[in-house]
């Protein structure tokens, strides 16, 4: 019998065991409300693929999806695909996220673009300096390079 084959009979015992003791077997302990650091990588990725799927929809102020998009109605209707909720504009996600620095960025991470106390724009970091947002009027869903360097990250929880 597996280590994962015994966690049910363990969990059922576990009155009185410890968290090292179910780890110490392979068990793993639920935090109600606590997401893990692979759950968030998960979504995460599934917004950034559901962002590229999108690719030359048409930017429309204001619109979430699923044809039109301004920047901060695609990262919502990401990630609410993913499964998160994030609220509707670019300054409400940048405060809905947890604060990253630029080391410390993957793919899947809000990219918010600010100019002095004021966040202007976001997109779905894709990795290698690149970004998947939609820009502006006239213009389409699309991978680009970032273009500045007043921008900060955010890790959606």
């Amino acid at each position: 019998m597996t280590a994962l084959n015994r966690v049910p009979s363990l969990m059922a015992r576990a009155g009185t065991a410890s968290a090292l003791t179910l780890a110490a077997v392979g068990a793993s302990l639920v935090v109600p409300g606590a997401a893990s650091e692979a759950d968030a990588a998960g979504h995460a990725t599934k917004a950034l693929r559901i962002a590229a799927s999108k690719k030359g929809s048409p930017y429309q102020w204001g619109a979430i999806g699923p044809n039109r998009f301004d920047c901060s109605g695609l990262t919502l209707y990401s990630f609410k695909k993913a499964g998160k909720k994030l609220p509707r504009t670019a300054a409400q996600q940048y405060n809905k996220t947890r604060h990253i620095s630029s080391g410390s960025r993957r793919a899947g991470d809000l990219v918010f673009f600010h100019s002095g106390g004021y966040v202007y724009h976001v997109g779905i970091y894709a990795g290698k300096g690149k970004i998947w947002h939609a820009p502006k009027t006239g213009d389409v869903v699309r991978l680009q390079k970032i273009w500045t360097r007043s921008v900060s990250y955010g890790r959606v929880r």
